[in-house]
């Protein structure tokens, strides 16, 4: 008797926990390396040719080609770090990785896996107590989130600037974008242009879009600027229907050319009468609206996009308008300036100032794509994680120095935990231990004889990293180096990665179908 299709595969028990364990460990394997202020970058070619450097463990991960249905587990892992809170995402995959690695030598030792699920989940609970106990009691002002941002940014591509010039920009940003009700995240855009060096990396009190004046009189800069968004063709109306008009002399040719110029003068007396200074509008412009609006020095942009014009009503307060008849001081919006700069073959425009000036962009520069591009992602994790430290209000040290305290907190307590369990809870606490032996081997050191030093100096002195300073590698108070991270980073990591290899070893039945 046939139940699954005669083209369907099965695998069941050890073989079906051994395919999903081993595929989850080869991708948390492949991004192991990435890890750490030392931590080396990955090449990832597509099909088509397209090439992308990075040590971003979610871009990585997204980049690889991963088929598997176990491995893709892992890689939502990153993606959840990466959503929940920016940054952590290789560490997250690391753990994640390891915990199975762990869970397969349980089940070697006939350890049921309902008895690992179970080891895991209450040495996730011990873990998360333990982050609660790290978290530093000082205020996180800008000095202390500068440093949080500047350990997000360590070992990561940042050009010619190091991560503590990057991370005052960063800062800035956010505290721009703050308030009493919290972080308005989505004021911070991220804008990167190829050209000149990542020195050249600014904060722009405003927003930056790529488009150019429609006419090459007017003015590249506007102060003061009154603004319209229009949703409004500037140029002849044409009918839906498909018609055809026969015109028998020459006096109705001029009757119908100066019928159109006159339209077309309407909609630029229109404009200029109402006083605004720069048009955007959604669709075209016709050459001769433009140069009448030229000679009245208005500013005009024409085919905006519509994610541009829902960024430009919001920077400025502008409000979309559908006619010309309803042109109103009231739908206007303000900007302190206005000006279009020439970057190589690209002309930008910036927004900045007035109302305008509650929206920041960090314009990241640098001279290759791949530059900007791995600038853009250090960003962009910096922004995130000091959008969560100053939410949270919480930081713990960096460097390792978390990871060696929830290990020894969970063995600690594992000793009260009866029967097998607890050796699913010591296991989950070997497991934690593999982000300080990574970053030690990424360092150069054993990761072994570094371990062991690590756990010493944690009992004696309560708190130690593995500290990079130049060519020499130390072990020491994280926190008295200014290497702190987020804790909701660490607590997200702990969590996903102990729900992922949990769901991992419980699988003992897969079928595939053709």
């Amino acid at each position: 008797m046939f139940i699954l299709s005669e083209d369907s595969q099965r695998t069941e028990g050890r073989d079906a926990q051994s395919s999903n364990i081993m595929a989850g460990k080869a991708v948390a394997e492949s991004v192991r390396t990435t890890l750490g202020p030392r931590g080396m970058d990955k090449m990832l070619v597509d099909s088509g040719g397209e090439v992308v450097i990075t040590n971003d463990g979610a871009t990585i991960l997204e980049e690889m080609d991963i088929e598997h249905p176990a491995a893709q587990m892992i890689v939502e892992v990153a993606e959840t770090q990466e959503a929940e809170v920016g940054d952590g995402t290789t560490t997250a995959a690391v753990i994640a990785g390891n915990l199975l690695g762990e869970a397969e030598d349980l089940l070697d030792q006939d350890v049921h896996a309902t008895t690992i699920v179970e080891g895991y989940h209450e040495a996730a609970r011990i873990a998360l107590e333990a982050i609660d106990d790290q978290v530093l009691d000082v205020e996180v002002d800008h000095d202390l989130l500068a440093e949080v941002a500047e350990s997000s940014m360590t070992g990561k591509g940042t050009g010619g600037l190091t991560p503590a010039e990057l991370a005052e920009t960063v800062v800035t940003a956010i505290d721009h974008v703050s308030d009493d009700d919290g972080v308005r995240r989505d004021d911070v855009s991220v804008y990167t242009q190829v050209g000149a060096s990542s020195s050249a990396t600014d904060l722009v009190e405003g927003i930056v879009v790529d488009e150019e004046p429609v006419h090459e009189t007017m003015p590249s800069s506007v102060e003061d600027a009154d603004i319209a968004i229009l949703d409004v063709a500037l140029e002849v109306r044409t009918g839906e229907v498909d018609a055809e008009y026969a015109i028998d002399s020459i006096d109705q040719l001029n009757a119908a050319l100066d019928a159109e110029e006159s339209e077309l003068r309407g909609y630029a007396e229109a404009i200029a009468d109402s006083g605004v200074d720069v048009v955007f509008t959604t669709d075209d412009v016709d050459d001769r609206v433009a140069s009448y609006l030229a000679g009245e020095d208005v500013l005009v942009y024409e085919d905006i996009g519509s994610s541009d014009v829902k960024s430009i009503a919001s920077a400025t307060g502008a409000r979309r308008i559908g006619t010309l008849d309803d042109l109103d001081a009231e739908d206007f919006g303000h900007a302190e300036r206005i000006r279009t700069e020439r970057f190589g073959d690209d002309d930008l425009t910036f927004i900045e100032g007035g109302q305008a000036a509650e929206a920041v962009t960090v314009f990241v520069r640098g001279g290759t794509e791949h530059v900007v591009d791995e600038l853009e992602r250090a960003v962009g994790d910096a922004l995130d994680v000091v959008e969560t430290a100053r939410e949270s209000g919480e930081v713990v040290p960096g460097a390792g120095a978390s990871e060696i305290a929830i290990a020894d907190r969970v063995r600690s307590e594992a000793a009260g935990i009866e029967g097998r369990k607890q050796l699913a809870v010591n296991a989950f606490a070997d497991a934690i231990d593999v982000i300080p032996r990574t970053l030690a081997s990424n360092t150069g050191r054993d990761p072994i004889d570094s371990l062991v030093d690590l756990r010493a100096a944690h009992e004696s002195e309560g708190r130690a990293g593995l500290i990079t300073d130049r060519e020499e590698v130390t072990i020491d108070d994280p926190v008295e180096y200014g290497i702190v991270d987020p804790a909701d980073v660490k607590r997200e990591a702990v969590e996903s990665a102990a729900e992922a290899a949990t769901m991992i070893a419980r699988i003992d039945d897969v079928i595939a179908a053709e």
